[in-house]
């Protein structure tokens, strides 16, 4: 039920990002919000599911589409990284961090290194790149006020429901962790896991590796605290994905 409480508020948010430049019924919102989640699980982060979006509208609009698309993620974004910090914040003062600058060698700094390089060469490539930027600005400036705060809206609603799945599923297995601290270590959870990169198949890998990191601190057992990130990876990855296979096959592309 929370899943499908997810996924609901998830393709609401499209429909009313899309609905700025062109009204989609609700059906077709779940075909594009579904078929692009399938299409987009073997890209770093999702990334995938950007073009994916794109792909369903005239060509003329796909960078419209695009760039609303990283509204959707970025007021996601944002609460995440509020309600992480303000998780991670309160963790550390109960159980203090210990950072260890030196854990990174020297070939971790020559490869963000060269990384950095690279980048600043291909951008050295375009001979007006101020033309994007100022494309990018004009773009920041043509949305309003109140869409972005919708947006944020129900992307923390979205957050509340499945942080509160988790917490759900901890009860289930009969933890014995109060509802704020385990918002604590869940918030924290998905604040890191947003940090690293992954794909589909590694994604359980790394939060679980997190919170079994995280949890470890309440003494909850590591086999509660993966089946819970197993089954929320089920429900809320899988799933959809199997769903949105149906409307992968049957997509044909719309050129113009």
């Amino acid at each position: 039920m929370l899943s499908l409480l997810n996924w609901f508020f998830e393709i609401l948010k499209w429909k009313h990002l899309v609905q700025s430049v062109k009204s989609i019924p609700f059906k077709t919102a779940i075909e594009q919000t579904l078929g692009a989640h399938t299409a987009s699980l073997f890209t770093p982060n999702r990334i995938g599911d950007y073009g994916a979006k794109a792909l369903y509208f005239a060509s003329e609009l796909r960078p419209k589409i695009v760039g609303l698309n990283g509204i959707g993620n970025l007021a996601q974004m944002l609460i995440t990284t509020i309600s992480g910090s303000i998780g991670l914040f309160f963790f550390s003062l109960e159980f203090p961090l210990h950072f260890n600058i030196n854990a990174f060698s020297w070939s971790h700094y020559a490869i963000f290194g060269c990384i950095g390089i690279i980048l600043f060469m291909v951008l050295k490539q375009f001979e007006t790149p101020n033309v994007w930027v100022s494309k990018t600005i004009a773009f920041l400036r043509s949305i309003s006020l109140s869409l972005f705060l919708k947006t944020l809206l129900i992307s923390g609603i979205r957050y509340f429901i499945f942080s509160f799945q988790f917490y759900v599923l901890l009860q289930w297995f009969h933890t014995d962790i109060s509802y704020l601290n385990a918002m604590m270590l869940i918030s924290s959870m998905y604040l890191l896991a947003s940090i690293l990169p992954s794909v589909f198949i590694f994604d359980v890998v790394v939060k679980g590796s997190i919170a079994v990191y995280l949890f470890s601190f309440f003494n909850i057992p590591e086999s509660i605290t993966l089946s819970c990130i197993t089954i929320m990876w089920l429900f809320n990855v899988v799933l959809p994905s199997l769903i949105g296979s149906y409307f992968v096959w049957n997509f044909k592309l719309l050129k113009s």
